[in-house]
């Protein structure tokens, strides 16, 4: 099979529904943070005071690499640091059959040749950035869009018994960056989402066409096309992350897990008793109702005193259990050099076979931990995916956890609305 196989002559097809304010060019940027010395920066002022700012380089293997990341609230002066580096930690791509797969970071790359030069529709109302494509012989080129984008209603509030009665309600707004890459028949989306309220969005989204050589038996696939004869074929992408947070620049962090159960009833519904594991020692976990973990810092806090943090929040994810490592939903890790994708390593001077669950399997205590997400999607093809493909997305959020001391995109007249109402 040659699910790899680049079309002759094919040209980049992406339709983003760009919703942008009209960013600055790149020249019109604030000065880049100091921390930014061999990687481009992004410094932007959101429609609702919000300021985000970033540096970000192409990387052969991993694609698009946010580095840095600072985040200030519109009242706010002092920007704090949020992440040390984001970015895509491998894609594996199994097909049903058995017979196919491939790990399209390590054995491929995001980077480089195959990293596409945005053109069209594909930064429609954005800014088009020009930097290296992180190949061997790099070129620079437009390869990342950053735009604004509607994020639909942000908050609402009737505060109807006030001596002023008054409703508030205001649309939110992204900072979105974004990159396309093209692997075989597939085109794949790189994107990151920074909103208003602190929150961060990793997506990896999917468009291109249906190899033309993947076409199997009837068990294995789904039929495209006229009558039940041309069966194509079924399969996974994998995706893993690699987040290395910075939390107030404080540099080390606490792993949490917090499960809500069932402990009895009380008068009318059932009483349910939250608790916190602390996760000292790198490990791998899966999710269970109501569970969830974030990433606390162990010095930096916000103005009411509580450390800040950042809560891990997964959505849609289709679990493939033929590989140990693609079966857990998040794997913690404690920060080393060569540890940089969770399979495949592709440093020749890092061994190249080991996987998350070799870098786990010491439980080493964590100092500095780094959080490997996994998120997987099960492509069963359609009809509609003939041709280009539709977008089809998976990715995670992270939700500030007491990272300010009230909502930071609060209006006027409520900045001032923190802990219990007199």
């Amino acid at each position: 099979m040659t699910y790899r196989k680049a079309a002759a002559g094919a040209a980049v097809l992406l339709s983003v529904a760009s919703l942008a304010v009209g960013l600055a060019p790149a020249t019109a940027q604030a000065a880049a943070p100091a921390a930014c010395v061999s990687s481009a920066s992004v410094k932007e002022t959101l429609p609702n005071g919000t300021v985000w700012q970033m540096c970000w380089h192409m990387d052969a293997r991993a694609g698009l690499v946010l580095d840095k990341v600072y985040f200030s609230a519109k009242r706010s002066a002092t920007p704090t640091q949020v992440l040390e580096s984001i970015r895509l930690g491998q894609l594996n791509v199994p097909y049903d059959s058995g017979e196919t797969e491939f790990n399209d970071l390590t054995d491929f790359g995001f980077g480089g040749d195959d990293l596409q030069t945005l053109t069209g529709d594909d930064c429609k109302g954005g800014s088009a950035r020009k930097g290296s494509d992180g190949g061997p012989e790099a070129h620079r080129r437009n390869v990342l869009c950053v735009s604004a984008e509607q994020s639909g209603l942000a908050y609402r509030l009737n505060d109807d018994l006030s001596d002023t009665p008054k409703v508030y309600s205001k649309q939110g707004f992204d900072l979105v960056l974004r990159s396309i890459s093209k692997v075989g028949w597939y085109e794949y989306v790189s994107e990151y989402r920074f909103g208003d309220a602190g929150q961060i969005s990793a997506r990896l989204g999917a468009t291109g066409d249906l190899s033309p050589d993947d076409y199997v038996k009837a068990n294995d696939g789904w039929p495209v096309g006229k009558g039940a004869k041309d069966y194509a074929a079924m399969h996974y992408h994998n995706a893993f992350w690699r987040v290395d947070f910075n939390i107030g620049g404080a540099g080390k962090e606490k792993v949490e897990q917090y499960d809500t159960k069932v402990n009895g009833r009380g008068s009318m519904a059932a009483k349910l008793t939250t608790a916190k594991t602390a996760i000292a020692k790198e490990g791998t976990f899966t999710k269970a109702n109501r569970r969830w973990w974030r990433l606390v810092s162990s010095t930096s806090k916000n103005a009411d005193g509580h450390l800040r943090s950042y809560q891990l929040v997964t959505g849609a994810n289709d679990v493939y259990e033929a590989h140990p490592e693609t079966t857990p939903d998040v794997t913690f890790t404690q920060a080393h050099a060569c540890e940089k994708f969770a399979t495949g390593n592709a440093d020749p001077q890092c061994p190249r076979e080991k996987t998350i669950l070799d870098f786990a399997k010491d439980k080493e205590t964590m100092t500095n931990p780094i959080m490997w997400v996994r998120v997987g999607f099960h492509h069963v093809p359609r009809d509609e995916d003939q041709s280009p493909m539709p977008l089809h997305w998976q990715g995670f959020d992270l939700q500030p956890r007491d990272f300010t001391a009230i909502n930071p995109a609060a209006p006027d007249g409520r900045q001032n609305v923190n802990g219990k109402p007199s």
